[in-house]
Protein backbone atom coordinates (compact mmCIF):
# COMPACT_ATOMS: atom_id res chain seq x y z
CA UNK A 1 0.00 0.00 0.00
CA UNK A 2 1.49 3.78 -0.61
CA UNK A 3 2.31 5.21 2.13
CA UNK A 4 1.48 8.90 3.17
CA UNK A 5 3.12 12.08 4.81
CA UNK A 6 0.79 14.36 5.86
CA UNK A 7 2.44 18.32 6.24
CA UNK A 8 0.03 20.21 8.59
CA UNK A 9 0.98 23.47 7.97
CA UNK A 10 -1.92 25.13 11.06
CA UNK A 11 -1.83 27.37 13.40
CA UNK A 12 -5.51 26.50 15.02
CA UNK A 13 -7.95 24.11 15.94
CA UNK A 14 -5.73 21.89 18.16
CA UNK A 15 -9.36 19.28 18.82
CA UNK A 16 -9.81 19.34 15.24
CA UNK A 17 -6.51 18.52 13.63
CA UNK A 18 -6.52 15.60 16.29
CA UNK A 19 -9.76 14.40 15.10
CA UNK A 20 -8.35 14.14 11.64
CA UNK A 21 -5.18 12.65 12.63
CA UNK A 22 -6.91 10.24 14.40
CA UNK A 23 -9.27 9.52 11.41
CA UNK A 24 -6.54 9.29 8.53
CA UNK A 25 -3.86 7.24 10.98
CA UNK A 26 -2.66 3.78 9.31
CA UNK A 27 0.37 1.76 9.72
CA UNK A 28 1.31 3.33 6.45
CA UNK A 29 0.86 6.81 6.87
CA UNK A 30 2.72 9.45 9.40
CA UNK A 31 2.23 13.26 10.21
CA UNK A 32 4.51 16.42 10.15
CA UNK A 33 3.22 19.18 12.04
CA UNK A 34 3.93 23.16 11.82
CA UNK A 35 2.93 25.40 14.44
CA UNK A 36 2.92 28.90 13.58
CA UNK A 37 5.95 30.20 15.83
CA UNK A 38 3.10 33.40 16.89
CA UNK A 39 0.94 30.48 18.41
CA UNK A 40 1.48 29.06 21.85
CA UNK A 41 2.29 25.00 20.62
CA UNK A 42 0.74 24.57 24.26
CA UNK A 43 -2.54 24.28 22.50
CA UNK A 44 -1.74 21.36 20.77
CA UNK A 45 -0.62 19.12 23.64
CA UNK A 46 -3.57 16.65 22.87
CA UNK A 47 -1.91 15.59 19.73
CA UNK A 48 0.69 12.66 20.16
CA UNK A 49 1.54 9.19 18.80
CA UNK A 50 4.29 7.48 17.28
CA UNK A 51 3.56 8.75 13.71
CA UNK A 52 3.38 12.25 14.39
CA UNK A 53 6.14 14.65 14.28
CA UNK A 54 6.37 18.26 15.02
CA UNK A 55 8.69 20.73 13.51
CA UNK A 56 12.12 21.59 15.47
CA UNK A 57 12.60 24.83 13.73
CA UNK A 58 9.14 27.04 14.02
CA UNK A 59 8.46 29.82 11.66
CA UNK A 60 6.41 33.35 11.99
CA UNK A 61 4.00 32.84 9.61
CA UNK A 62 2.18 36.07 7.90
CA UNK A 63 -0.92 35.50 5.71
CA UNK A 64 0.08 35.86 2.43
CA UNK A 65 4.04 36.27 3.09
CA UNK A 66 6.87 33.79 1.66
CA UNK A 67 7.36 32.80 5.62
CA UNK A 68 4.27 30.29 4.63
CA UNK A 69 6.71 28.88 2.06
CA UNK A 70 9.23 28.83 4.68
CA UNK A 71 7.00 26.40 6.75
CA UNK A 72 5.84 24.38 4.16
CA UNK A 73 9.65 23.62 2.62
CA UNK A 74 10.66 22.69 6.32
CA UNK A 75 7.91 20.19 6.13
CA UNK A 76 8.66 18.86 2.99
CA UNK A 77 12.60 18.47 4.09
CA UNK A 78 11.44 16.53 7.37
CA UNK A 79 9.17 14.07 5.35
CA UNK A 80 12.09 13.15 3.45
CA UNK A 81 14.23 13.14 6.10
CA UNK A 82 12.62 10.66 7.06
CA UNK A 83 14.14 6.27 6.87
CA UNK A 84 10.62 5.23 5.96
CA UNK A 85 9.90 6.70 1.89
CA UNK A 86 6.74 8.10 1.65
CA UNK A 87 5.44 7.88 -2.17
CA UNK A 88 2.71 11.02 -1.83
CA UNK A 89 3.08 14.14 0.46
CA UNK A 90 -0.45 15.97 1.28
CA UNK A 91 -0.24 19.25 2.10
CA UNK A 92 -3.21 20.29 4.76
CA UNK A 93 -3.95 22.89 7.04
CA UNK A 94 -5.44 22.10 9.93
CA UNK A 95 -8.80 22.99 8.67
CA UNK A 96 -9.82 20.22 6.78
CA UNK A 97 -11.20 16.90 7.26
CA UNK A 98 -11.72 13.99 5.23
CA UNK A 99 -14.63 12.91 2.92
CA UNK A 100 -13.30 9.60 2.51
CA UNK A 101 -11.89 6.45 4.21
CA UNK A 102 -8.07 6.24 4.97
CA UNK A 103 -8.31 2.69 3.07
CA UNK A 104 -9.94 4.70 -0.01
CA UNK A 105 -7.57 7.66 -0.02
CA UNK A 106 -4.23 5.24 -0.19
CA UNK A 107 -6.18 2.87 -3.29
CA UNK A 108 -7.32 6.16 -4.87
CA UNK A 109 -3.32 7.34 -4.90
CA UNK A 110 -1.78 3.97 -5.94
CA UNK A 111 -4.82 3.78 -8.62
CA UNK A 112 -3.03 7.11 -9.82
CA UNK A 113 0.11 7.16 -8.74
CA UNK A 114 2.80 8.92 -11.26
CA UNK A 115 -0.08 12.37 -10.91
CA UNK A 116 0.40 15.05 -9.44
CA UNK A 117 -2.64 16.58 -7.76
CA UNK A 118 -2.22 20.37 -7.14
CA UNK A 119 -4.16 23.40 -9.23
CA UNK A 120 -2.63 25.67 -11.30
CA UNK A 121 -2.99 27.59 -13.89
CA UNK A 122 -0.78 30.57 -16.15
CA UNK A 123 -1.09 33.89 -15.00
CA UNK A 124 -2.70 35.92 -15.39
CA UNK A 125 -5.75 33.88 -14.63
CA UNK A 126 -9.20 34.09 -12.65
CA UNK A 127 -8.66 35.63 -9.61
CA UNK A 128 -5.05 35.59 -10.00
CA UNK A 129 -4.13 38.91 -11.97
CA UNK A 130 -0.04 39.17 -13.14
CA UNK A 131 -0.39 42.00 -10.51
CA UNK A 132 0.33 39.57 -8.09
CA UNK A 133 4.01 39.05 -8.84
CA UNK A 134 4.53 42.48 -10.12
CA UNK A 135 4.13 44.51 -7.42
CA UNK A 136 6.90 44.51 -5.23
CA UNK A 137 5.74 43.41 -1.98
CA UNK A 138 7.78 43.33 1.49
CA UNK A 139 8.02 40.78 4.22
CA UNK A 140 6.18 41.94 7.87
CA UNK A 141 9.63 41.64 9.43
CA UNK A 142 10.56 44.82 7.63
CA UNK A 143 7.48 46.71 8.55
CA UNK A 144 9.18 50.56 8.45
CA UNK A 145 9.90 49.15 4.75
CA UNK A 146 7.03 47.05 4.05
CA UNK A 147 4.83 50.49 4.91
CA UNK A 148 7.09 52.50 2.62
CA UNK A 149 6.76 50.23 -0.82
CA UNK A 150 3.11 49.66 0.42
CA UNK A 151 2.64 53.96 -0.37
CA UNK A 152 4.71 53.38 -3.34
CA UNK A 153 2.63 50.32 -5.12
CA UNK A 154 -0.61 52.98 -4.59
CA UNK A 155 0.86 55.18 -6.70
CA UNK A 156 2.39 52.31 -9.00
CA UNK A 157 5.79 52.58 -8.43
CA UNK A 158 6.08 48.98 -6.74
CA UNK A 159 5.97 47.83 -10.57
CA UNK A 160 8.45 45.44 -11.40
CA UNK A 161 8.49 43.13 -15.08
CA UNK A 162 8.58 39.32 -13.74
CA UNK A 163 10.70 38.54 -17.05
CA UNK A 164 13.41 40.43 -15.76
CA UNK A 165 14.21 38.19 -12.83
CA UNK A 166 12.46 34.97 -13.95
CA UNK A 167 14.14 34.57 -17.34
CA UNK A 168 12.37 31.51 -19.40
CA UNK A 169 9.90 30.55 -16.65
CA UNK A 170 6.01 31.58 -16.78
CA UNK A 171 4.24 32.18 -13.89
CA UNK A 172 1.77 29.99 -12.97
CA UNK A 173 -0.94 30.20 -9.74
CA UNK A 174 -3.88 28.55 -8.17
CA UNK A 175 -4.75 26.37 -4.64
CA UNK A 176 -2.15 26.62 -1.75
CA UNK A 177 -3.32 22.73 -1.02
CA UNK A 178 -2.24 19.92 -3.10
CA UNK A 179 -0.84 16.08 -3.00
CA UNK A 180 2.69 15.67 -4.88
CA UNK A 181 4.61 12.20 -5.28
CA UNK A 182 8.02 12.05 -3.91
CA UNK A 183 9.43 12.89 -7.02
CA UNK A 184 7.97 16.16 -7.01
CA UNK A 185 8.93 16.99 -3.73
CA UNK A 186 12.19 16.00 -4.66
CA UNK A 187 12.20 18.31 -7.78
CA UNK A 188 10.68 21.42 -6.23
CA UNK A 189 13.79 20.99 -3.28
CA UNK A 190 16.46 20.81 -5.94
CA UNK A 191 14.98 23.40 -8.19
CA UNK A 192 14.70 26.10 -4.88
CA UNK A 193 18.41 25.36 -3.91
CA UNK A 194 19.38 25.67 -7.33
CA UNK A 195 17.97 28.78 -7.83
CA UNK A 196 18.04 30.98 -5.27
CA UNK A 197 17.01 33.75 -7.33
CA UNK A 198 13.42 32.62 -7.96
CA UNK A 199 13.53 32.18 -3.89
CA UNK A 200 13.82 35.92 -3.94
CA UNK A 201 11.50 36.91 -6.43
CA UNK A 202 8.80 35.38 -5.02
CA UNK A 203 10.06 36.16 -1.74
CA UNK A 204 8.53 39.97 -2.13
CA UNK A 205 5.13 38.71 -3.85
CA UNK A 206 2.03 38.36 -2.80
CA UNK A 207 0.55 35.00 -1.84
CA UNK A 208 3.48 33.35 -2.72
CA UNK A 209 1.96 30.00 -1.30
CA UNK A 210 -0.30 30.33 -4.11
CA UNK A 211 2.07 30.59 -7.14
CA UNK A 212 5.96 29.78 -5.99
CA UNK A 213 5.82 26.15 -5.94
CA UNK A 214 3.25 26.00 -8.95
CA UNK A 215 5.69 27.99 -11.23
CA UNK A 216 8.16 25.21 -10.36
CA UNK A 217 6.29 22.67 -11.33
CA UNK A 218 4.27 24.48 -14.36
CA UNK A 219 7.67 24.69 -16.03
CA UNK A 220 9.10 21.35 -14.98
CA UNK A 221 8.71 17.98 -16.83
CA UNK A 222 6.00 17.06 -14.18
CA UNK A 223 3.73 19.14 -15.74
CA UNK A 224 2.19 17.23 -18.14
CA UNK A 225 1.10 14.78 -15.30
CA UNK A 226 -0.67 17.60 -12.92
CA UNK A 227 -4.52 16.77 -12.18
CA UNK A 228 -6.33 19.66 -9.81
CA UNK A 229 -6.05 19.02 -6.25
CA UNK A 230 -9.08 16.92 -4.07
CA UNK A 231 -10.11 19.41 -1.57
CA UNK A 232 -13.78 20.87 -1.45
CA UNK A 233 -13.50 24.40 -0.49
CA UNK A 234 -16.70 27.09 -0.86
CA UNK A 235 -15.32 30.29 -2.82
CA UNK A 236 -19.31 31.70 -2.80
CA UNK A 237 -19.23 35.29 -1.50
CA UNK A 238 -22.02 34.61 1.82
CA UNK A 239 -25.22 34.63 0.71
CA UNK A 240 -24.45 35.07 -2.82
CA UNK A 241 -24.24 33.42 -6.27
CA UNK A 242 -21.38 30.58 -6.55
CA UNK A 243 -21.23 32.00 -10.18
CA UNK A 244 -19.46 35.31 -8.78
CA UNK A 245 -17.14 33.65 -6.41
CA UNK A 246 -13.63 35.60 -6.63
CA UNK A 247 -10.59 34.02 -5.97
CA UNK A 248 -8.48 35.92 -3.70
CA UNK A 249 -11.46 36.64 -0.73
CA UNK A 250 -11.30 33.62 1.87
CA UNK A 251 -13.52 30.70 1.31
CA UNK A 252 -16.42 29.92 3.62
CA UNK A 253 -16.62 27.86 6.84
CA UNK A 254 -18.89 25.07 6.24
CA UNK A 255 -21.93 24.08 7.64
CA UNK A 256 -24.72 21.51 7.95
CA UNK A 257 -25.59 22.42 4.49
CA UNK A 258 -22.54 21.85 3.01
CA UNK A 259 -22.65 18.14 4.94
CA UNK A 260 -26.05 17.71 3.59
CA UNK A 261 -24.62 17.79 0.01
CA UNK A 262 -22.06 15.72 1.09
CA UNK A 263 -24.15 13.22 2.35
CA UNK A 264 -26.74 13.01 -0.71
CA UNK A 265 -23.61 12.10 -3.32
CA UNK A 266 -22.51 8.95 -3.44
CA UNK A 267 -19.13 10.12 -4.91
CA UNK A 268 -18.29 14.44 -4.51
CA UNK A 269 -17.08 15.35 -7.76
CA UNK A 270 -15.72 19.41 -8.07
CA UNK A 271 -15.91 20.74 -11.65
CA UNK A 272 -14.31 24.11 -11.92
CA UNK A 273 -11.56 25.99 -13.86
CA UNK A 274 -9.03 23.27 -12.60
CA UNK A 275 -10.61 20.17 -14.34
CA UNK A 276 -13.50 17.55 -13.04
CA UNK A 277 -12.13 15.37 -10.30
CA UNK A 278 -13.36 13.50 -6.93
CA UNK A 279 -13.10 15.42 -3.96
CA UNK A 280 -11.36 13.38 -1.28
CA UNK A 281 -10.78 15.94 1.48
CA UNK A 282 -13.09 19.36 2.56
CA UNK A 283 -12.40 22.31 4.17
CA UNK A 284 -12.78 25.02 6.08
CA UNK A 285 -14.29 23.54 9.33
CA UNK A 286 -13.21 24.36 13.63
CA UNK A 287 -13.08 23.47 16.52
CA UNK A 288 -16.37 25.21 17.05
CA UNK A 289 -18.40 22.38 15.05
CA UNK A 290 -17.31 19.15 15.75
CA UNK A 291 -20.69 17.61 15.60
CA UNK A 292 -19.84 18.37 11.64
CA UNK A 293 -17.56 16.02 11.48
CA UNK A 294 -19.35 13.13 13.63
CA UNK A 295 -21.77 13.64 10.82
CA UNK A 296 -18.82 13.12 8.25
CA UNK A 297 -17.22 10.00 10.29
CA UNK A 298 -20.81 8.53 9.83
CA UNK A 299 -21.11 9.04 6.14
CA UNK A 300 -17.51 7.39 5.50
CA UNK A 301 -18.97 4.75 7.01
CA UNK A 302 -21.76 4.31 4.84
CA UNK A 303 -20.06 4.67 2.08
CA UNK A 304 -17.34 2.25 2.66
CA UNK A 305 -19.73 -0.44 3.67
CA UNK A 306 -21.83 0.24 0.52
CA UNK A 307 -18.53 -0.41 -1.30
CA UNK A 308 -16.53 -3.00 0.66
CA UNK A 309 -13.62 -0.66 1.83
CA UNK A 310 -14.96 -0.94 5.74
Amino acid sequence: MSKIAYLVFAYKNPQLLRRSIKRLSTEHCAFFVHIDQKIDIGQFSCISGDNVFFTDKRVVVYWGEFSGIDAILLLIRQALGRPEVYDYFVLLSGSEYPLRSPRYIHTFLEENQGSEFISLLKMPSPGKPISRINTRRLESDKPSRRLGWMALAKVGLAKRDYRQYLGGLEPYSGITWWTLSRTACEYVLRFTESNPHVQKFFRHTFAPEESFIHTILGNSPLRDRVWGNFLFEDWTPPGGDPRLAVRGQLPQNLTSQHVAIFEAQKKIWLDDIYGRREALFARKFSDDKLDLVDRLDEMTLRKEELVGHV
